[in-house]
């Protein structure tokens, strides 16, 4: 096995950061209405109280959109965010030192590419909460230590606030996928089980999905089998208790070229293999729900649909 204690680790300070906190969009309204209908789900969902569950990819982060997604949170538009390892650390990254992300075709090339040492403190906190507490999850250990610590710009953590506001954030990991693997503090086992905890608790929110909306932002991977799994495990029990979750809307965001969302591609089609359709937008809604895709970026689509709950709000008062 490799030995973690040949590895060389710097300070952020002496990395480049691609990305800061001036790229952070203000909260600024624009055109909503390509996202009416999705915003007029959200609101209904709500107003029933059913769940709107935003799952996302890291990218989400990167794009600047953070103030937009906090005011849906703390104007009850979402119930559940999801996001993958790399979300984390971007999420960490920016509330510790207000910038992130590296070039990796700069520092793959010397093998510095991820060892940086304050973001392998992350690795700490997980260790830290999964001895206190073995029931813990990943996003809340996190999401606790950004907003109750000294981190100069908490105000754009999407994990601290889900912890301010006691919404669930469950982060799903895939070990060797994220740079804090690579450090000789990672536990697999601590981070392992705090994720699984987060799975769990994500299962107990599809449990509540019924006549709800689920998102998903740029997750190619992620968001498809995550929900796939847990809506499978939430189904289960419901058809013993007479139950169904079979009503509602999914909606998937992307950049990709998708012009039919009502039929299954056929397997030599490269659609088929992109799981955001196969999956969120067919299968699992197949017995009755909605579904509707989305093709724009981040730095489009959700201001957009702020813009849009935002114009539905304020007509409905």
């Amino acid at each position: 096995m490799f030995d973690r204690r040949r590895l060389r680790l710097l300070s952020l300070n002496s990395r480049i950061h691609d990305m800061s906190s001036d790229a952070i969009m203000p909260l600024t309204a624009c055109d909503g209405g390509g996202l009416m209908q999705t915003a007029s789900d959200i609101i209904a969902a709500r107003q029933r109280s059913s769940p709107v569950i935003l799952m996302m990819g890291a990218h989400v982060i990167r794009s600047g959109v953070q103030r937009y997604l906090i005011d849906m949170m703390e104007n009850g538009y979402v119930s559940c965010i999801a996001m993958n390892g790399a979300g984390v650390i971007h999420d960490y990254e920016l509330a510790l030192i207000g910038a992130t992300t590296e070039s990796v075709s700069k520092y793959i090339k010397d093998g510095q590419f991820g060892l940086w040492k304050e973001t392998g403190q992350i690795n700490d906190i997980i260790n830290v909460s999964y001895e206190e507490d073995t029931k813990i999850g990943l996003g809340e250990a996190v999401g606790r230590t950004i907003s109750e610590g000294g981190f100069l710009h908490k105000d754009i953590s999407l994990l601290a606030t889900a912890y301010r506001l006691r919404i669930p954030a469950t982060i799903h990991v895939g070990i060797g996928y994220d740079i804090i693997h690579e450090h000789p503090n990672c536990d697999g086992a601590a981070t392992g089980a705090l994720s699984y905890n987060d799975f769990l608790r994500f299962v107990s929110v599809v449990e509540g999905l019924q006549n709800g909306v689920l998102m998903s932002f740029g997750s190619a991977v992620m968001a498809p089998e995550v929900f796939l799994k847990a809506l499978s495990m939430a189904r289960n029990v419901a058809s013993q208790e007479n139950l169904h979750i079979d009503n509602f809307t999914t909606v998937v965001f992307d950049i990709h070229d998708i012009n039919d969302t009502k039929n299954e591609p056929p397997k030599d089609s490269a659609a088929y293999y992109f799981r955001p359709l196969k999956t969120i937008l067919l299968r699992t809604v197949a017995d009755g729900g909605n579904s509707r895709y989305i093709k724009a970026s981040h730095r489009e689509a959700i201001p957009a649909l702020w813009s849009a709950l935002r114009e539905l709000r304020s007509t409905r008062q």
